[in-house]
């Protein structure tokens, strides 16, 4: 029986929501990994340090693991050196979104003109805090990643000491963008390693893989699955797991998330696995990420094995991906 061991695995980009959402999906990201960066955009969004204390104590409060590491991202505004020295060793990064671009995002950044961002930006840059980004235009909803790299470039180019975080790219235009500037990284989803937009909308509509950024062309996700599989070393692995109560997701006006938490290592095993590259997903799902960010998780490992695993139809009030489906790799033990 083929098995797989993971050390210290590392979720990139997670949704952990709040409240009743918050007690049902943080266990399950803090049974697997050893750390995740968790996403600021809750109601209202965080940004003070006062909230990203409460946050994080509401987060181990509900987790039921020692052994993992809630990294914290506060909501980007303009924000002055003073509090930005404030809350350097409280965060792990600045998380900025377009305006209206995903959910909870409509205090986002309205326009992307650099003199107004500059003294946030270069106080950043000298700090050494980290700048994950939601990349995505206002504009056609195929074109919208493919139409931010301008301001990607923009951003690479005016702070080349920023670390900035392509965060889960979906076409092969970001792809291109990662050896181009010394300064930009990506995250990967493991749901845009497997699907393109024809399994979301080309049949029947499947609302619980509709996602913001959309899939998109099977020539995108080539391009995603070839830096992936190869552990490229700037690129590393976030879900980007966002749960939404099933009523809000097979309703009108479906929430954009797709939630992988519970079941990602397995499908990222079953990916590497299909193209013989299990040896890479150690870099992808954790070496890479620690180097990128300069962190050092807990230690734990995670056995995984070559054995069918049912996925539960629901996780509290939450339908994960593949609900039902059977998966060929499973969690056997986790140390």
């Amino acid at each position: 029986m083929k098995s797989l061991t993971l050390t210290m695995p590392l979720d990139m980009h997670v949704h952990l929501r709040d409240g009743d959402m918050l007690n049902i999906v943080a266990p399950l990201t803090s049974y697997s990994f050893s750390g995740a960066l968790v996403m600021p955009n809750l109601v209202p969004p965080l940004t003070t340090l006062e909230g990203i204390k409460e946050y994080r104590h509401r987060i181990k409060v509900a987790m039921e693991a020692d052994d993992f590491e809630p990294y914290m991202t506060l909501f980007y505004q303009n924000y002055t050196r003073e509090f930005l020295e404030s809350v350097q060793n409280h965060i792990t990064a600045i998380k900025i979104y377009p305006s209206g671009a995903t959910t909870n995002s409509e205090g986002g950044v309205v326009s992307f003109d650099i003199e107004p961002m500059r003294e946030t930006l270069e106080a950043m840059s000298d700090l050494g805090i980290i700048l994950a980004v939601h990349g995505e235009t206002n504009g056609f909803v195929m074109d919208r990643e493919a139409e931010f790299m301008s301001v990607y470039e923009k951003l690479a180019i005016n702070f080349p000491r920023l670390k900035i975080i392509m965060e889960h790219i979906t076409t092969a235009a970001a792809v291109e963008m990662l050896d181009k500037y010394e300064n930009l990284y990506a995250t990967i989803t493991v749901h845009h390693l497997m699907i393109t937009l024809d399994d979301v909308a080309g049949g029947m509509l499947r609302p619980h893989l509709f996602c913001k950024p959309i899939a998109k062309r099977p020539e995108d996700r080539s391009a995603l699955l070839k830096v992936a599989l190869e552990a490229h070393p700037k690129v590393m692995f976030g879900s980007d797991s966002a749960p939404h109560p099933k009523h809000t997701k097979e309703s009108c006006g479906c929430g954009a998330g797709v939630f992988t938490a519970p079941i990602a290592l397995q499908l990222l095993c079953e990916v590497f696995d299909a193209h013989k590259k299990l040896d890479n997903l150690q870099a992808f799902v954790s070496d890479n990420a620690q180097r990128i960010y300069g962190i050092c998780p807990d230690f734990k490992e995670v056995v995984l094995i070559k054995h069918d695993f049912v996925v539960p139809e629901m996780y509290g009030e939450v339908v994960p991906m593949m609900a039902g489906e059977t998966l060929k790799w499973s969690i056997e033990r986790v140390e």
